[in-house]
């Protein structure tokens, strides 16, 4: 689960990214999390540093940080789950973003006086569009599990990605990656459409965030758009925290599941982000993202006892295939 990504990576998280495009680096925003295939990137302004060409070693520490920031957004969205019958994915969301906005407002600093009116249209967009993709992506894990629901989302980026490319090796992963949706959501006595809808709108949610990603960072220097619409959407979130505490007083041990989830799903995605992208070529960076959905799996498997049979296992497999492919043929 940007779930990555979350404004991550993620990369799916959530998270996935999640988004995160074309094979390119997540969002200098809390969630998962790139360019075709994953959570798109903020468009480097002056203010930002420009990556260096990485020796061995740094590129080995690189890989290491992609591999721990994987992991960290799925665990993140798997110990939120925790909380969910005390707080319900709306409140881990919240808890969720109050985390994601203090650390990229600590970080970005945003001066929020200077900005017009043509720079907040984008930031207001992107606010609503984070909240709304983490509700969803949670309410999806909560009915469908971990595993399913990020690979649900993490058609968002896969599409913008494919529908970008003319290429017929790109036609040939669109019709893989189609293939597995097919089969993740054909009909069973069992299957919950509605988780299923809620990872569908996760997903579009992230291909939004991910376009918008684009334009805040063209108007907004640095990461000062991100860390304005994730304080905003913290905001949006407030009533939320409010009537929680109101009506259903959280315990401590579910405000730390929620916490903690905040902490591992978007601070820690989000600082990794920025040290691996100055030691990791994008194309790698965006190949190595195409795992989230395995990880979220896996990650669902051994914590949360949430098994898949093989034709998910294969569904999966077919979605991370085309994303793999799709960047690993693409030139840059």
């Amino acid at each position: 689960m940007r779930a990555a990504p979350t404004p991550g990576t993620t990369a799916s998280v959530r998270s996935t990214a999640s988004v995160r495009p074309t094979a390119a680096p997540r969002p200098a925003a809390p969630e998962r999390r790139a360019t075709p295939g994953l959570p798109d990137p903020q468009p480097q302004s002056q203010s930002q540093p420009q990556p260096q060409p990485a020796g061995r070693s740094q590129r080995l520490a690189g890989v290491a940080t992609m591999i721990g920031s994987g992991l960290s957004t799925q665990t993140g969205a798997a110990i939120g789950s925790l909380a969910f019958p005390v707080l319900g994915p709306v409140g881990v969301v919240a808890v969720r973003q109050y985390v994601a906005a203090v650390v990229l407002l600590a970080v970005a600093r945003p001066r929020l006086r200077s900005f017009t009116w043509w720079q907040w249209r984008p930031v207001l967009l992107l606010a609503l569009v984070f909240g709304t993709m983490n509700l969803s992506l949670y309410s999806a894990i909560d009915r469908i599990g971990l595993g399913l629901a990020v690979t649900l989302e993490f058609l968002g980026p896969l599409a913008i990605a494919l529908t970008a490319a003319r290429r017929r090796v790109d036609i040939c992963a669109a019709v893989v990656a189609a293939a597995g949706v097919v089969t993740l959501m054909r009909p069973q006595p069992s299957t919950d459409y509605a988780g299923m809808a809620l990872g569908l709108l996760a997903a579009a949610c992230w291909a939004s965030y991910i376009l918008l990603n684009r334009t805040v960072g063209q108007r907004v220097p640095g990461a000062q758009g991100s860390a304005a619409a994730s304080g905003l959407s913290a905001l949006m979130f407030l009533p939320v925290g409010l009537v929680l505490v109101l009506r259903h007083p959280p315990t401590a041990e579910a405000v730390g599941y929620a916490v903690a989830a905040g902490v591992l799903a978007s601070a820690v995605p989000y600082l990794a982000d920025m040290f691996t992208l100055r030691r990791v070529p994008a194309q790698a960076f965006g190949l190595f993202m195409s795992v989230n959905p395995v990880l979220a799996a896996v990650v669902g498997l051994l914590g949360l006892g949430q098994n898949l049979g093989w034709t998910e296992w294969a569904s999966i497999g077919a979605i991370v295939a085309a994303n793999s492919l799709s960047i690993a043929t693409r030139r840059t």
